[in-house]
């Protein structure tokens, strides 16, 4: 996720961290380096500015609190900006005691039918009773598309198939789940060419349905572009938080978080794959910290449990700490399958994010059916304590597998870097800064 942001902001934490004292000049230089990798992101210029002020400013007048360095200081203040630009933590909960209405915002091809199906199977698993009205009569094969996306997860869509006005859809709509359901979803038609009238609808929609929200979907690629999309939109019908899509991989996603944490709707949501459990509940601070390279533990057990993986929260913790076994490498594996990919995995787990390439990631995707067999073929000694492993066991093993000796040799190579890279990222600064920014 913002691959390039995020290379840019840890390349200048790493060089300030290099450097033998922190004054005046590094700061400077450190803010230099903010500013390249922020506007290199599509970040707003004066956005950019506002912020490397502020940390420059603060760098240069703050002391650190006791028992922290001037470094951490530094990457301390930095996280607080960047957190502070994306608009504080706030926890979005609907209401289950009356039917909650949300009218679903966005021009044509930001992925917000889509988006309507993964906030419906979000909440349906939190207990909510959820109705989807199809509201978009605009664009052909849009009603199919969200009853293909939404029956498989029970949730219920009302639509009238020879009904050309969508405003009286969205309305029946509404009145038909008014009784029997406690979360009511309005997917509503985008369009590019007719903006005009696209707005002029979304008003119409709202002065009848009276939504308690309305929630902008917004394409992550468009950049600074996302600042006047949702103006339009906040000025024809007051946003009350947006859902931003299309982050995986999006190079103008800094962009479009900045300006859309601009427009004063907090950023409620983050798409981050075309899965229909690919849809995050955003946190300016886990955001942040995950750019920074501190992983988010929290994202990953959440990640597991919206999929119904069993958690094993010891093993998670032990690979976090660089105490990690054999099995716990086996753990990894298994649930990778089920969260989507390695680099996702990685990318929340803290001392991992930002120091493993791409390329590298892609070697050990291929890596895990070969390794998973070697783990089995070990007894609980050598997956406890890998250190044990010699030249005879290794042989054993091999043979145990089905794989050559060379496959043995390259998981416990891998095992050991992976466990030295925890183990420093664990290091005293370290641990010291992450309690400061309330990690663990």
């Amino acid at each position: 996720m913002l691959d390039s942001l995020k290379s840019g902001l840890q390349n200048a934490v790493k060089k300030l961290l290099g450097v033998d004292v922190v004054g005046q000049e590094a700061i400077r230089e450190f803010s230099k380096d903010l500013q390249r990798a922020l506007i290199a992101a599509d970040v707003n210029v004066k956005l950019v500015l506002g912020v490397t002020e502020n940390v420059q400013r603060r760098a240069l007048e703050e002391k650190p609190v006791a028992g922290m360095t001037r470094k951490d200081g530094v990457v301390k203040i930095l996280y607080e900006e960047l957190s502070k630009l994306l608009g504080g933590d706030t926890a979005f909960q609907p209401s289950k005691e009356r039917p909650f209405v949300i009218v679903m915002l966005g021009v044509q091809g930001s992925g917000k039918t889509t988006t309507v199906a993964k906030l419906a199977r979000l909440y349906a698993k939190r207990g909510y009773k959820v109705g989807v009205v199809a509201a978009d009569t605009f664009r052909p094969g849009a009603v199919t598309q969200l009853k293909m996306l939404c029956e498989p997860i029970g949730a219920e869509v009302y639509s009238e198939e020879k009904e050309v006005d969508s405003v009286k859809v969205a309305e029946h709509g509404r009145v038909h789940f008014e009784k029997s359901k406690n979360l009511i979803l309005v997917d509503t038609a985008g369009r590019h060419k007719e903006e005009k009238g696209l707005l002029d609808e979304m008003r119409k929609i709202v002065s009848k349905v009276k939504p308690d929200m309305n929630l902008l979907v917004v394409d992550g690629t468009i950049g600074q572009q996302c600042y006047n999309q949702a103006s339009a939109f906040h000025e024809a019908s007051p946003v009350g938080g947006i859902v931003m899509t299309k982050l995986d991989g999006a190079a103008k996603g800094g962009g479009a978080l900045a300006a859309a944490a601009a427009t004063g709707a907090k950023i409620l949501f983050i798409g981050t794959g075309e899965r229909i459990d690919d849809l995050e509940e955003f946190s300016p601070t886990r955001f942040v910290g995950r750019l920074l390279g501190m992983g988010d533990l929290k994202s990953l057990l959440d990640m597991a449990r919206r999929l119904e993986t069993e958690v094993d929260e010891k093993s998670v913790q032990r690979i976090a700490s660089g105490k990690l076994t054999m099995d716990d490498f086996l753990y990894q594996f298994e649930q990778m399958k089920k969260m989507g990919s390695l680099k996702k995995i990685i990318e929340l787990v803290p001392g991992l994010s930002g120091n493993l390439k791409n390329e590298d990631l892609e070697k050990v995707e291929k890596s895990v059916p070969v390794w998973k067999s070697v783990i089995q073929s070990m007894t609980r000694e050598e997956r406890d304590s890998p250190e044990k492993i010699n030249a005879p066991r290794i042989k054993r093993i091999a043979r145990g597998s089905g794989r050559t000796e060379k496959d043995v040799r390259d998981l416990i190579t891998r095992y050991r870097q992976t466990k030295s890279l925890m183990k420093a990222s664990k290091g005293r600064e370290f641990r010291q800064m992450m309690r400061r920014m309330g990690g663990r």
